[in-house]
């Protein structure tokens, strides 16, 4: 008797952290997809921004449709994209194809002196400094996700319940280095 009492104990403790840990697991996943979420939105923003940005550079700087198809490529690679694998990696050439752009204002004085451009300027680094906030606690959160289920004895609930690490957004190895300023035409 006293045998089944504790073998029946030892299941209720075991249901509860089996319940809790699993609870703790789907939290955490809501909190990932609903920060994926936000940053959706400030790169959506970025989306809209970016036409508006390509045609005051068109003005401007008729011989640099290279550049300008390259952003709008880019764009629209990284807008349609379905996974969040794809959507981090045509992040990463949105980001590199804008700066290109921006880098137009050297060879263009006219262009950098544009009130429009410098006001669309302006609201795209607001952008890039919102959508960087919104990595941050992203990737955080991807940490925290991912560290519990790969520990013990967590592993066990998220094996059985098939929870799968999240993606981190990084930045791509070309992003990572420095801007190549040339102030000669």
């Amino acid at each position: 008797m006293p045998y089944v009492i504790a073998v029946i104990a030892l299941l209720i403790i075991v249901g509860i952290w089996y319940a809790t840990t699993y609870n703790k697991l789907v939290g955490l996943k809501i909190r990932v997809e609903e920060a994926f979420a936000t940053m959706d939105v400030f790169l959506k923003k970025r989306y809209d921004l970016i036409p508006n940005l390509v045609e005051t550079v068109k003005g401007y700087a008729t011989h640099e449709s290279e550049t300008l198809e390259a952003v709008i490529q880019a764009r629209a690679n990284a807008h349609d994209s379905k996974s969040i694998e794809d959507k981090i990696a045509n992040e990463g050439e949105l980001t590199k194809t804008l700066g290109r752009l921006l880098m137009l204002t050297e060879n263009y004085p006219n262009l950098k002196a544009d009130t429009q451009f410098l006001n669309l300027q302006n609201q795209l680094q607001t952008l890039e400094n919102e959508i960087s906030q919104a990595r941050k606690y992203y990737n955080g959160i991807v940490k925290t996700f991912n560290t519990l289920i790969m520990s013990f004895p967590a592993m066990f609930v998220a094996n059985m319940s098939k929870f799968e690490k999240a993606v981190f957004f990084i930045i791509e190895e070309e992003e990572r280095q420095n801007v190549k300023v040339s102030f000669s035409k």
